[in-house]
């Protein structure tokens, strides 16, 4: 173990203070399914977080905050990209803190529209933010996961991934161009995120899709209504 906190805190080096985060407001639900094979074969596969009807939403209370509230569309995430043998750690599942990791990918999804000037309004609210608040907004979220008891308390992890968050391979995302049409979620997984979800498809659509493969949900997790 010593020898991953060691790794992983020369990786860490970007600069968040976790301890001064301020705890901020989550509401909504954390709905994310399952939807293949990722395509070089690596890792557990793709996943979609899915905006339910009562959508993740982050208030913060952060007085310096560029954006006050945060709300992902639909969006491909990946969890906390925890390396596997890290996993076995207390704090370091992908999905421990998955609201902060969802909303931490949304607004990288964001900034790279922005770059590709192909942001839609709610994209185009990144523009200003530089790009050490986002890690500041994943330190936020894991403060208010735990202090709100969603999550234990942990003395290395949240200071260590806020911190990830804000290193140098993070930051050339960040600037990254070209990505915004290639990370768009394609339509055969809406499809099959359509077809695991029949009942809202139908009250949407009108009408049920042919059949064919079926998203499946990894993780609910209902924060209640703003």
């Amino acid at each position: 173990m010593l020898r991953f906190l060691a790794f992983l805190a020369l990786a860490a080096c970007g600069a968040v203070d976790y301890d001064h985060a301020p705890v901020g407001k989550l509401s909504g639900t954390v709905l994310v399914m399952w939807v293949g094979e990722t395509q070089a074969g690596e890792g557990d596969g793709r996943f979609v977080y899915v905006p339910s009807a009562t959508p993740l939403r982050f208030e913060r209370a952060n007085p310096s905050a560029t954006l006050k509230t945060i709300q992902p569309d639909m969006m491909y995430t990946d969890g906390g990209s925890i390396p596997a043998l890290a996993q076995v750690f207390k704090g370091f599942s992908p999905w421990g803190y998955a609201p902060a990791y969802i909303l931490h990918d949304w607004l990288f999804v964001a900034r790279k529209c922005v770059n590709d000037n192909s942001a839609n309004p709610d994209q185009a609210a990144v523009a200003q933010m530089p790009f050490a608040e986002s890690a500041t907004v994943a330190a936020e979220v894991i403060k208010t996961l735990i202090a709100t008891n969603t999550v234990a308390q942990n003395d290395i992890a949240p200071q260590l991934i806020s911190s990830a968050v804000a290193g140098p391979v993070p930051k050339s995302r960040w600037n990254e161009a070209g990505a915004c049409a290639r990370d768009k979620v394609k339509p055969a997984h809406i499809d099959m995120i359509r077809r695991a979800l029949p009942a809202v498809s139908t009250a949407r659509t009108g009408q049920r899709l042919a059949k064919g493969p079926v998203a499946q949900i990894v993780q609910v997790i209902d924060f209640g209504a703003p």
